[in-house]
């Protein structure tokens, strides 16, 4: 599986936690200390955000990393063959708008 497809299901997942708590881009940016042009770039699959953009954006979400990386899956190599990522197609997922997270109430 190549590294778009892995960019796109992360970009999805992230789409999604953020829609769950009815934030915009640009708020959750603001939130982690991000500009709101990373966030879409993220979310449409243009970029794979550092570690450390990653721990930011679980903490404000109030989800986890795994959260984040369902539907990504790594294949261990074998004598046989090499390793490579798996990418489960996106699950239609139902938003719910006005979630406030802990962090803001």
């Amino acid at each position: 599986m190549n590294r778009d497809a892995v960019a796109e299901r992360l970009g999805r997942n992230l789409w999604v936690a953020r829609r769950r708590v009815g934030y915009s881009q640009t708020e959750l940016g603001a939130l982690c200390s991000l500009h709101r042009t990373e966030i879409g770039l993220v979310e449409k699959g243009g970029r794979i955000p550092r570690v450390d953009t990653l721990v930011k954006l679980v903490r404000v979400l109030e989800i986890s990393a795994d959260d984040l990386l369902a539907g990504i899956d790594w294949t261990i190599p074998a004598p046989t063959r090499p390793g490579g990522f798996a990418v489960a197609p996106p699950a239609t997922v139902a938003t719910t708008p006005n979630v406030i997270p802990n962090a803001l109430r």
